[in-house]
């Protein structure tokens, strides 16, 4: 589970988890500028000039860093299952993970290196989303892998800082795309944060994604 931000705070939320037979690795992203802070410099997978789709998307840092997790979960014996989170830009670069995932390759074209079990979004955004049902669209493997990979979106109503609309504009833009094992999951009243019924949904549905019914 990787997160952009709190990551001593989701550290300690990921271990409490009842999932035993889990190995949770939560990375640090670098420090960069980042537009939407005016150019601050900040701990994030990506540069950002909106917090949506409809930005311009830094494809040499999503591909930096989607690479950069990938070559941590790439030293996992081959009989794991491996999975990508996050929540906000997170969430976004753990999206943006998954198409690559589906297409085999990153942005610039280099292949990705594994193959992803499950994929969970937390008050995310799909970055690259323009042109992506196109590519998918042309490639039978890349399809199948898209319709096969298990994803759950979830999102709060009154979330300030990435705002409903785009968590639902991710998973149609998903969907549109022939993502069809797609959960988005809303949560009303709740803002730019986590509850524990969000987190007890996500180890429920983990557990029946990657056969974790023994482990708890």
């Amino acid at each position: 589970m990787i997160s952009s931000q709190y990551l001593r705070n989701w550290s300690q939320i990921l271990e409490s988890l009842p999932l035993p037979n889990i190995k949770w690795i939560c990375p640090t992203a670098p420090t960069r500028p980042v537009a939407i802070l005016g150019g601050f410099p900040c701990t994030a997978w990506f540069d950002a000039g909106e917090l949506s789709e409809d930005g311009p998307d830094d494809w040499e840092g999503l591909d930096a860093s989607a690479a950069h997790i990938a070559n941590f979960l790439s030293t996992e014996p081959s009989d794991v299952k491996v999975g990508i989170g996050g929540f906000s830009m997170g969430a976004a670069m753990a999206l943006y993970s998954a198409t690559a995932c589906a297409l085999g390759r990153y942005g610039n074209g280099n292949p990705y290196p594994i193959s992803l079990r499950a994929v969970v979004g937390l008050s995310g955004w799909l970055p690259g989303s323009r042109g992506l049902r196109n590519k998918i669209e042309v490639s039978s493997e890349a399809a199948r892998r898209a319709a096969s990979l298990p994803i759950l979106l979830s999102h709060g109503t009154c979330d300030d800082v990435v705002p409903y609309k785009n968590g639902e504009k991710c998973a149609q833009s998903l969907s549109i795309a022939g993502f069809r094992n797609l959960t988005f999951k809303t949560y009303e009243g709740i803002g730019h944060y986590t509850v524990p019924k969000e987190m007890d949904e996500v180890c429920n549905w983990l557990t029946a994604r990657l056969g974790l019914e023994g482990s708890r």
